[in-house]
């Protein structure tokens, strides 16, 4: 009975497998809005911005993951996140993302070139996901 009720997950980046098993419902930053995806979805694919995947375990309890972008593909029975880079969110390094954010803001305040303009605005996109998806933390656990 259970298996009718959850969908199979995979978030996997280019440093491995981040989380593997069932779920009652997925949560994803895709690139034009948040998905909510349950079992026996249909088959979708679409790219995913920066930001919180979130897992709904089949006991209700909810895992949060920091995916940097990537892609996410959706079958009746399971769901793949391709991350570009992906960590449990309570492993996130809040010093490590304020200091990426300030750096990303002094670079695009020194008017560098489109190339770099374009790299800091995509680090400093990152930096703030990582830091909307702590800040949404710490107000569950408060």
């Amino acid at each position: 009975m259970a298996e009718q009720h959850t969908i199979h997950v995979d978030i996997v980046s280019a440093e491995g497998e981040i989380f593997s098993g069932p779920a009652a419902m997925v949560f994803a930053p895709a690139a034009e809005g948040e998905l909510g995806i349950a079992p026996r979805h249909a088959p979708l694919l679409t790219l995913l911005k920066a930001g919180e995947v979130r897992v709904q375990t089949p006991e209700g309890e909810y895992q949060s993951f920091f995916v940097g972008g990537g892609a996410l593909e959706v079958q009746p029975n399971k769901v793949t996140v391709l991350a570009d880079t992906a960590l449990r969110a309570r492993d996130i390094d809040e010093a490590a993302a304020l200091a990426a954010k300030q750096r990303a803001e002094e670079a695009l305040r020194d008017k560098p070139g489109h190339i770099t303009q374009a790299e800091a605005l995509a680090e400093l996109a990152r930096a703030a996901a990582m830091l909307k998806v702590l800040e949404r933390l710490r107000k569950l656990r408060g």
